[in-house]
């Protein structure tokens, strides 16, 4: 009997492709101001030149606030872009405050959605990028299960970082240098 051989396709890589943080000065939104996510959803548009290349490669827009319905319920996702490097839809939710696992659980949904209702033949699974304020990566871990390769989570932020708050963020602080 003659073995078969199967031939498969590599799999995206999509943590080459999704950053945390992004860093997105080009708003103008002064640090500690307080902001909604409609606010920043519409800065991002207004600068959507900037924030494609802060994405980086492949990514082209779709829709703002992409409507579907489920069961008489209607759902929002903040921004959709298709990579056409990936080759697969990129669903954007916006969170002006802290990560909670139920902002992960929505962008689950989204995910879900896309994959069953709405992928072409030819694309890979969609993947879903949760922008938040504050991330917490313990809860990313504890929400996601350990395969995850679809749901991220990332941070943003307006400016970069003090030189202080880049130590605090790299630990530096804990380090005596020894000369």
């Amino acid at each position: 009997m003659a073995a078969e051989i199967q031939i498969s396709e590599p799999k995206p890589e999509y943590e080459k492709i999704v950053k945390d943080p992004y860093v997105m000065e080009f708003l103008q939104i002064k640090p500690d101001t307080h902001v909604y996510e409609s606010d920043v959803e519409q800065a991002l548009l207004d600068h959507l030149q900037q924030f494609l290349l802060e994405l980086g490669r492949g990514f082209c827009f779709e829709a703002r606030q992409k409507r579907f319905t489920l069961g008489g319920q209607d759902f929002f996702i903040d921004l959709v872009f298709y990579n056409y490097i990936l080759k697969c839809f990129v669903l954007i939710d916006i969170k002006t405050g802290a990560l909670t696992h139920q902002d992960i659980g929505q962008m689950q949904m989204y995910v879900n959605y896309y994959t069953r209702e709405l992928m072409n033949e030819g694309d890979n699974k969609p993947i879903g990028i949760v922008l938040c304020a504050e991330k917490n990566d313990a809860i990313v871990k504890y929400t996601l299960p350990e395969d995850n390769d679809q749901i991220f989570a990332s941070k943003y932020m307006t400016c970069l970082p003090t030189e202080e708050e880049l130590k605090n963020e790299l630990r530096l602080n804990n380090y005596i240098k020894h000369k």
